[in-house]
């Protein structure tokens, strides 16, 4: 009967395990040294050897010359567990079916008696995380004070499950996702073995499915030997991995170089037809960007990009047309779009936008560009499509509006002079004056109103206002700071005082206002201004209410 090759090559000693140095090397010097804990806990994500190190370990427990680092594989005990199963002192236990409080009452039972032949009974527990709480209170009291002739081995991929009371009393070991380049090798032995040719790109491929999973790897691997045969082709791997190549990938960051919206919109329609699962296209163009910036920062000769060195050095190619933003940019958009598709009803609308999406990302100018611009360097701009001339006769237009003709009117309007920097005001009364204008003109009319009724000076570098208490909430420094820096005044430091009624009354000196200067004040209000200029009309008299 035909053998699975993970279950054909699967590891009998700790040197045959890919990768995990530090559990094996942990565990081996701790059974050479009969440091042997009485609870393990295993846990990893899959495929990573768990299930596997936890029966090497029976096998080094129970060997006929055990407790030793390197079982005889030879003994009964050995092949027993070597055969996955029938081993009378090793119990494996599947806790996705046996989870109940009841199982666990009868593992608790078994655990009384002594081993029928070997040196410990051994208990691996599988999926351990999904035993129940009250089927791991029942456990609690026997894992913590076994017989010392039982072991227990928890083996998981979801280690925070585990109840913090069981986990404080087991050794626990984090099983590491295997390394790309280990896995690669560890399947070109295989197909040695197996007498199969196979490159390098073909299992890069086989690798990348597995993504850090030997089990996985290798399912793969037999896969993918079914379909092809003696001899491994990359492309037909892929093809039955449903996995996209580079090329398929490379054609989006061609249409990003272009700014080609067609071919994005073109790569859509030829994955639609083909059958292509778009969310798994989404998935593989976040992780074609994430290696883009890898080798744009690392360079081609990186190890955190899991790909065969022809294909890092075509991506290093890609990476370098693209800068570091515009590659970190695409990458929030592909995992944008991913996330998206998860949940859409019209997974084409979604990534067709999505695409489109990254290409009007491409046409952003840096900050900095654009501020230089201002400074009179070009800045790139995408011209509109100019709309091509009628031969019909243009349709009939309602009068302008009264908000148009405003607008016109503006327009019409000479451009105002470049305002230059005007020289400090000198005495009181002009300095309030001035402050008192600029305030006006932006819009800060509680400041103005406090600063006519205030008493104002400068001298060496500092403006010092002297205001009432009633007036304290309508004047602030920022405020202050801001119409010097409108009057285009040399910096200055801002002292504000702010005194009772009476004192502020005697300290200030209004200024006599003529009642043109009231007039002319006024007309030069915006809001005047602009209620002039909608609605005409003749100003004739100007009064001012406070003094009324």
């Amino acid at each position: 009967m035909y053998q699975v090759i993970a279950r054909k090559y699967r590891p009998q000693t700790f040197d045959d395990v890919v990768n995990q140095d530090h559990v094996k090397v942990t565990l081996k010097n701790a059974i050479e040294q009969k440091r042997i804990a009485h609870g393990y806990i295993f846990s990893g994500q899959r495929g990573t050897g768990k299930t596997t190190v936890a029966r090497i370990m029976a096998r080094c427990l129970n060997c006929i010359n055990g407790p030793t680092a390197n079982p005889c594989g030879v003994c009964a005990s050995c092949l027993e567990v070597s055969n996955g199963g029938g081993a009378v002192d090793v119990i494996e236990i599947d806790a996705a079916s046996n989870r109940g409080i009841n199982e666990m009452r009868e593992l608790r039972e078994n655990v009384r008696y002594r081993p029928a032949r070997d040196n410990f009974k051994v208990f691996i527990v599988d999926e351990a995380h999904q035993i129940t709480s009250e089927a791991f209170n029942a456990l609690l009291k026997t894992i913590e004070e076994p017989p010392e002739w039982v072991v227990f081995i928890l083996c998981t991929t979801e280690a925070h499950k585990i109840p913090a009371t069981i986990a404080s009393r087991c050794q626990h070991f984090s099983f590491r996702s295997v390394d790309f380049n280990d896995l690669v090798e560890r399947m070109r032995w295989i197909c040695e073995q197996e007498g199969i040719e196979a490159d390098t790109e073909a299992l890069s491929v086989l690798a990348q499915a597995g993504e850090g999973s030997v089990r996985d790897s290798l399912s793969a691997l037999d896969q993918a030997i079914a379909c092809c045969g003696a001899k491994l082709d990359a492309a037909e791997v892929r093809a039955l991995l449903g996995a996209f190549g580079i090329e398929a990938l490379a054609s989006i960051t061609d249409a990003l170089s272009g700014q080609d919206q067609g071919k994005m919109l073109e790569i859509v329609d030829e994955l639609e037809r083909n059958g292509q699962n778009l969310q798994h296209f989404s998935r593989e163009l976040s992780r074609y960007f994430r290696n883009l910036i890898v080798a744009r920062i690392s360079g081609e000769d990186t190890r955190l990009i899991a790909a065969s060195p022809s294909e890092r050095a075509r991506l290093a190619r890609i990476a370098a047309s693209f800068s570091e933003d515009d590659l970190t940019r695409y990458l929030q958009l592909a995992l944008d779009l991913f996330r998206d598709l998860q949940f859409s009803l019209q997974p084409r609308f979604h990534l067709e936008i999505g695409l489109l999406k990254m290409v009007q990302a491409g046409r952003l100018v840096e900050v900095e560009e654009a501020l230089a611009s201002l400074g009179g360097k070009p800045v790139k701009v995408v011209a509109a499509p100019k709309p091509q001339p009628s031969t019909a006769p243009p349709p009939a237009r309602p009068g302008p509006s009264p908000f148009e003709l405003d607008s016109q009117k503006k327009a019409s309007k000479p451009a105002p002079e470049a305002v230059l920097p005007s020289a400090p005001p000198s005495g009181d009364a002009e300095w309030r004056d001035k402050l008192h204008s600029a305030l006006m003109q932006l819009d800060m009319p509680f400041t103005a109103d406090a600063i006519e009724h205030s008493q104002v000076s400068a001298e060496a570098g500092e403006l010092a206002v002297f205001t009432p208490k009633e007036f304290a909430l309508g004047i602030k420094a920022d405020d202050l700071q801001k119409v010097i820096r409108h009057l285009a005044l040399p910096p200055m430091r801002i002292k504000l005082t702010f005194g009772d009624v009476a004192a502020a009354a005697q300290n200030i000196t209004k200024p006599k206002v003529t009642e043109d200067q009231i007039t002319q004040r006024a007309l030069a209000n915006p809001e005047v201004q602009r209620f002039r200029e909608l609605f005409g009309g003749e100003v004739r008299t100007v009064r001012n209410l406070k003094e009324s």
